[in-house]
């Protein structure tokens, strides 16, 4: 019997199985009980074009300053601020028009957040 981060990890080799057919950059996102991370990595897997989390000191700043979103940067409106960050990062690397690889993780909450908020900044998916 397969673990729950067994099954994640199944359905997320399938999508990148699929993105890696398209040949274009990926929007991939990994979440945990207390970050979100998000980055850009290029078409063929080599490297890192723009990434963005939760973890970065003037981002936690940012968030624990706000009186709406707690310092924390596990709820949905800390999710919404990395996506508009990485959209932000991506169009300064030249990127406009992504992937999104939610690495096997159910497209709700702070995925959708994130993903919503880098389409408002103008990423492409």
């Amino acid at each position: 019997m397969l673990t729950k981060k067994d099954q994640r990890v199944r359905r997320s080799k399938q999508t990148r199985t699929r993105i890696a057919l398209q040949r274009v950059a990926r929007l991939t996102v990994h979440r945990t009980n207390l970050h979100i991370y998000a980055a850009v990595i290029s078409d063929d897997g080599a490297r890192v074009l723009a990434s963005a989390s939760t973890a970065e000191a003037d981002v936690r700043k940012d968030l624990a300053g706000d009186g709406k979103v707690s310092g924390k940067g596990a709820n949905v409106a800390a999710a919404a601020v990395i996506g508009k960050r990485i959209a932000e990062k991506a169009k300064a690397a030249g990127i406009d028009r992504v992937a999104f690889d939610r690495a096997g993780f159910a497209y709700h909450g702070r995925v959708k957040a994130l993903a919503e908020a880098a389409r408002e900044a103008g990423l492409q998916f």
